[in-house]
């Protein structure tokens, strides 16, 4: 006797939209809800075909092997026109190749100031005139092992932080921080930010040098993961990361320079966000020890210069895949709102990329009250990380989650295929020349980005 579903039970399992789960909830039946996601819209052939590359398994496994494996030690202070060979007429920034005809408002306030400070102008109408001319040459901080934050704009006297890679040998690069309200990485130009980027190539750039060189390396990694387990996720908090780089310096600070130890340690000591340029160089070696192994989809760079996101993958070379930023969605600082909002900008998303920042928000609970939302968000942004990440970072453990290591390692086939895109928490740049900091929040690259990036996967 051939038998009907209708003879007993059903057994329902329920897909997609949650209406039909909810429905027979309201009924007392028994139902299995599935979060399931359709691959991202016109990516079923290309897909089917990087997934089917021999080299891809492998090729992953080396790549985030490689990140996993990382080792960043900070191992010195110096100016940029040193390290970096960065003449007077170039200036480094955030994000993808962009010129000034299509740079946003902080890009643009942040590239006068640069300006300004270097002496190549006497006033932000001079500067502009200069950069719109193309007196001024312009180039992405990641085709040089560099990073910044918000506009992430280097000019040849900053000073930078200079990370190494015990493990695989890379070194990366990032300017310090100067601290909060009106900076040139906001876009903000007026007298004291210029005065304060003077201080800071006079004073606080070779004190921290001739610490460094007392001191000796501070390793990072063991840093970062110490702060996550303090309550930071090393992006937008950067408290107890701060506090323990302070308190590895202070005394060589005290010893290289009894002058001006006072005010360098006062100027660390005022500023939460002082690790994060440090921790973000940590992140760039270890992104790029990634870098060029053929057949990985592992995404080494995610970065936006305040018009378009734009990610590196691993098989792919030097090559951007962009689309346009965002404007992320967040709390904004006193009267400020949306409409002021300047799309996401920065590079300070390497830090997502190595499994930090957004990724681990589970380990940072009072982060919700800097980017908005609860603290189920964030335990759950974490979570829905571990579904488009290839590993656990055995050494950036999260407390809340029974010491789990951070979801680490953004694979495109596994975005293309959940639908589910990279959490990001940033702050928010206004879109004023000058405006300053507006607020901060949560922000997703565009899905174009991974389209392209898979598409030219299955072609390579």
């Amino acid at each position: 006797m051939t038998l009907s579903m209708l003879d007993g039970e059903p057994r329902v399992i329920t897909a997609g939209a949650a209406v039909l789960a909810e429905s027979l909830a309201g009924q007392a039946v028994p139902a299995l809800a599935v979060d399931w996601r359709p691959p991202l819209p016109g990516t079923s052939a290309a897909l089917a075909k990087v997934l089917a590359d021999p080299r891809r398994e492998r090729a992953n496994t080396t790549a985030v092997g490689r990140m996993l494996s990382a080792r960043p030690q900070l191992v010195a202070v110096r100016p940029a026109r040193e390290v970096l060979d960065l003449p007077a007429g170039t200036f480094f920034h955030a994000g993808p190749p962009i010129d000034w005809e299509r740079a946003s408002g902080p890009m643009r306030g942040a590239l006068i100031g640069a300006a300004l400070f270097e002496g190549l102008a006497a006033d932000a109408e001079e500067a502009e005139r200069l950069l719109v001319s193309g007196g001024v040459k312009l180039d992405s901080c990641h085709h040089h092992r560099t990073v910044g934050p918000m506009a992430g704009v280097v000019s040849a006297s900053m000073w930078m932080f200079e990370v190494v890679d015990g493990e695989h040998g890379g070194t990366a690069y990032c300017s310090l921080n100067e601290g909060l309200g009106k900076v040139l990485r906001y876009g903000a130009y007026g007298p004291e930010v210029v005065e304060r980027l003077r201080w800071m190539g006079e004073v606080l750039g070779p004190v921290l040098a001739a610490a460094l060189a007392l001191s000796g390396p501070i390793d990072l990694r063991s840093l970062i993961a110490q702060a996550l387990q303090m309550g930071d996720e090393l992006h937008n908090r950067n408290r107890a990361a701060t506090s323990l780089l302070a308190r590895e310096l202070a005394p060589s600070v005290v010893d290289a320079s009894p002058r001006y130890a006072a005010e360098v340690l006062r100027f660390v000591y005022g500023n939460d966000h002082f690790f994060l340029n440090a921790g973000m160089a940590a992140g760039k070696v270890s992104a790029d020890a990634a870098r060029d192994v053929p057949g990985s989809s592992l995404v080494v760079a995610m970065a936006r210069n305040g018009t378009d996101f734009g990610i590196q993958v691993s098989g792919l070379g030097n090559r951007w895949f962009t689309g346009p930023a965002g404007v992320p969605d967040g709390l904004y600082l006193g009267a400020y709102g949306p409409g002021d909002a300047n799309p996401d900008i920065g590079d300070s998303s390497i830090t997502e990329t190595c499994g930090l920042g957004g990724f681990a928000m589970a380990a940072a609970p009072a982060i919700v009250r800097f980017v908005g939302g609860d603290v189920s968000d964030a335990v759950d942004a974490t979570r829905s990380m571990y579904e488009i990440t290839l590993a656990e970072h055995p050494a950036y453990q999260i407390p809340t989650l029974g010491f789990r290591g951070t979801p680490t390692g953004v694979d495109v086939t596994l975005v293309a295929r959940t639908g589910r895109l990279p959490v990001v928490n940033t702050g928010i740049a206004g879109r004023v020349a000058g405006t300053g900091q507006v607020g901060a929040g949560l922000v997703s690259p565009p899905a174009e980005a991974f389209t392209a990036a898979l598409t030219a996967l299955a072609s390579a």
